[in-house]
């Protein structure tokens, strides 16, 4: 799509509270792909996303706004149904990254024990809940009132943060590094390491492939998107 508007700017949005803030485009608001108006909550995230449009050339470039499709995604997809939305997140804590360690070697244990453990340590303090850790692949059920409590902070988030924790869960695979992104815990590129501890293990060991190299720098560049659209909504 070519660029049609000139100006961009930020104005507010009849949404209800919190105050809610649109981009227009030549005066005309912006509207997700559904039709709906693009209508954030907090004036930091609308300065943000009219940034991402301003930016623009002569065509329209969707991987360039990211967080216009963050917000997109938490209009269209999660507020109809945000209370699945944010079940099926809270569905990773069942397979939980940082409770399913290696079999060894000791070196990739030793890795996993300090990138790992700090962090089941931070939810039991956080969600009063105890993770129960395995070793290998085969599963394990967590305790149901962990699990009850993953759900219940889940459920908690509104359908923008949920559209924000959706790439962190989907990067990480693990729902409790994603609670600890919402706490502001963990950064970008603190939250990408933890939960890629095997990876980057594996290419101490044998070195760096290309391809693996530009995948990861689409996912930390997903990651640290969702992360600053978290932090707009917060600040």
């Amino acid at each position: 799509m070519k660029r049609f508007w000139k100006s961009t700017a930020v104005v507010p949005a009849d949404a209800g509270p919190p105050p809610f803030w649109t981009v227009a485009l030549d005066g005309r608001p912006v509207r997700t792909p559904a039709r709906a108006a693009l209508a954030v909550p907090g004036a930091a995230l609308a300065e943000a996303i009219a940034a991402e449009w301003d930016a623009q050339g002569d065509t329209i470039n969707p991987r360039a706004m990211p967080l216009t499709g963050l917000a997109n995604a938490a209009i269209d997809r999660v507020a109809p149904d945000s209370a699945a939305f944010a079940a099926r997140l809270a569905a990773y804590g069942e397979s939980e990254l940082i409770a399913y360690r290696a079999d060894g070697p000791q070196g990739l244990l030793a890795a996993q024990a300090a990138a790992w453990d700090p962090w089941v340590d931070w939810f039991a303090r956080r969600f009063d809940a105890a993770l129960t850790l395995t070793t290998g692949i085969m599963h394990v059920a967590q305790p149901p009132e962990t699990l009850a409590r993953i759900r219940a902070a889940f459920a908690g988030f509104t359908p923008f943060q949920l559209a924000g924790l959706d790439p962190v869960v989907g990067i990480t695979g693990s729902a409790v590094l994603a609670l600890a992104v919402a706490d502001g815990e963990l950064d970008a590129v603190a939250a990408h390491d933890i939960a890629h501890v095997d990876a980057r293990w594996q290419e101490e060991q044998w070195g760096r492939d290309p391809l693996a190299e530009k995948a990861e720098a689409a996912r930390r560049a997903d990651l640290d998107a969702a992360i600053t659209f978290l932090r707009l909504l917060a600040g």
